[in-house]
């Protein structure tokens, strides 16, 4: 286990370098962030001189092999928005994405394994019938309309949430819930499937005939085998949590890393971009790790070479 570790920690440096590759090539190509930092006014001249000031005048590999340096130095630039460093100005924001995250998937537990399970345990009866349509639903609608939908019902309607802004708990609920809902219906189908998978196996069969109760062997025996492909395609669902944000933090004016993205891309603010898409990749990186560990936990038996 030890040694799986510190080789999968290994292979994220060159994943990282990949992903730096890539994001620098698109900035590159996207357009001088040049032109949006001068005024109208300004002339050829005076965009050429900032050009040279900033480096931007020199070869693509130049450039980015500067950038590199400063890379490992953790240095990712300089955003000409804020005119500070890029890296504390992400690291700030990172904690309102976290949370809005962690509640998002709170809630798509909370309802993914009761449904799961209850479907699962009543095959073809009314409360499967309404738990998969409810999946199928869930998983069609988009993150900003059901977003708009929400605050158009709990907010601007009934008053009872706050439409935007990160000042109390009660500004969490709405994007926690637009973030969290399409992350549910993916996991109580797979909740759902792998529970019936795993309630046709003998030893549940041998379970039950040994008089225990029916509680006792869906979550005792059944639920806890069924949770290594739930934790696969969690952790598959951090890149489509953090997608998510993107989308949800502009429909609720939420102050995160999503907001912020969105806002550099506009801006062609390269440094926060570069910024943003690193801690990013981090994330779902670590995510992945976090559930190799878990797949041991869970089961003794698995063994990684």
């Amino acid at each position: 286990m030890g040694n799986y570790l510190i080789r999968r920690l290994l292979q994220i440096i060159p994943v990282l370098f990949i992903i730096s590759f890539i994001v620098f090539s698109l900035v590159f190509v996207a357009g001088d962030p040049v032109a949006l930092m001068l005024p109208e006014d300004a002339t050829e001249q005076d965009a050429q001189i900032l050009r040279e000031s900033l480096g931007l005048d020199r070869p693509f590999l130049v450039q980015y092999g500067s950038y590199v340096v400063k890379l490992i130095q953790g240095d990712f630039g300089e955003s000409f928005r804020y005119s500070q460093s890029a890296l504390p100005i992400v690291l700030e924001r990172l904690p309102a994405t976290l949370e809005l995250a962690v509640a998002a998937m709170i809630v798509a537990i909370v309802i993914a394994i009761p449904l799961g399970i209850w479907s699962a345990t009543k095959q073809n009866s009314a409360l499967d019938l309404i738990a998969t349509g409810g999946a199928v639903l869930g998983k069609a609608m988009p993150n900003f309309w059901l977003g708009i939908m929400l605050i158009l019902l709990f907010s601007v309607t009934l008053g009872m949430f706050p439409v935007s802004g990160r000042d109390s708990i009660a500004h969490l609920v709405l994007p926690a819930i637009t973030l969290g809902t399409g992350i549910a219906a993916e996991m109580t189908r797979l909740i759902r499937s792998s529970m019936i998978e795993i309630l046709s196996q003998d030893y549940v069969r041998t379970a039950k005939s040994k008089g225990l109760k029916d509680r006792v062997v869906v979550y005792k025996h059944a639920f806890r085998n069924s949770l290594i492909p739930v934790i696969t395609i969690t952790a598959l669902q951090t890149s489509t949590l953090v997608g998510g944000t993107l989308i949800t933090e502009t429909v609720f004016s939420w102050p995160g890393l999503g907001q912020l993205l969105i806002q550099a891309v506009n801006t062609r603010d390269m440094a926060i971009v570069q910024a943003c898409v690193f801690i990013i990749a981090i994330m779902v990186i670590a995510m992945n790790l976090l559930a190799d560990i878990l797949y041991r936990l869970l089961d003794p038996r698995i063994k990684y070479n």
